[in-house]
């Protein structure tokens, strides 16, 4: 009969299939971070820190003569600082900067974002009508990311397999720079052999360079603890919700008692963009 409803399909399910298609479509507007932190080409690497880590961001965005020109990330900081030996208090942003921004439109959809991300290899600067006003970190792509067909993919499919753990009687600053050689933003802390925790590129800001403390300390009293994991079947939107519900940035994976990988939040973009 004309305008009746299909079998099986009640006004919950079908508001459940609207809210579904309408994330689907999410505009990069809808997510981006609006509170965009700015530095200057000259500012010291050591005052760049503190900022990033007082604001607990990971990222500041680098003016010149008034206009938006580049960005500095904790990554920046790990791999071409602290890893290559250079001294925070020289180095100044300039020097390690990432140029040039990469420019997105406001209205663009945020899979089309994190196309993206993926293929330009950085955080995205929006821009409207030559103004910046705002920023989108892999982070606020995975608190939307939609309940959909390339969502359900398998983190086994997209998960670091190496994980690199280091022991909780290491120091704070030979383990910066095993995560700067290594290109990675966290490695696992173990004790007596088994893991105890995670230390992150966001620990290293927040709890040492921010606060100046020395980076003699073990790693071990600088621990996110306890570890937070999940089972390495999960799909990328089950990951998703799991690490934009604890805040966190990456995941340990583990199958059969043991941790087998991790996915963080851009290997979840970089399957989400397929």
């Amino acid at each position: 009969m004309p305008g009746q409803k299909k079998p099986g399909l009640t006004l919950s399910s079908i508001s459940d299939l609207a809210y579904k298609e309408h994330k689907r479509h999410i505009r990069v507007e809808e997510i981006m971070s609006r509170e965009v932190v700015t530095t200057t080409l000259g500012t010291l690497m050591s005052d760049a820190a503190k900022a990033m880590g007082e604001r607990h961001i990971g990222s500041l965005i680098v003016m010149k003569y008034g206009t938006p020109v580049a960005i500095v990330t904790e990554r920046d900081l790990l791999t071409k600082v602290l890893a290559d030996g250079l001294n925070l208090e020289t180095t100044t942003v300039e020097e390690v900067m990432s140029y040039p921004l990469i420019r997105i439109c406001p209205t663009t959809e945020i899979r089309e974002a994190a196309r993206t991300m993926i293929r330009r290899k950085g955080r995205l600067a929006v821009f409207e009508c030559g103004k910046m006003t705002g920023i989108i970190a892999a982070s606020d792509l995975i608190r939307e990311m939609p309940d959909a067909p390339e969502t359900s993919l398998n983190v086994e499919d997209y998960m670091t397999k190496r994980v690199v753990s280091v022991d909780a009687k290491e120091t704070i600053d030979s383990v910066a720079h095993i995560m700067g050689s290594e290109r990675i933003g966290s490695v696992i802390v173990n004790r007596e052999g088994k893991p105890s925790g995670i230390f992150t590129e966001r620990d290293l800001l927040s709890k040492f360079l921010m606060k100046g403390k020395s980076l003699r300390t073990t790693v071990g009293r600088a621990i996110s603890s306890p570890l937070k994991t999940a089972p390495s079947g999960i799909s990328i939107h089950a990951a998703a919700k799991i690490m934009a519900a604890g805040h966190i940035r990456r995941l340990p994976l583990m199958k059969k008692g043991e941790i087998t990988g991790i996915i963080t939040a851009r290997d979840l973009v970089e399957a989400y963009a397929k």
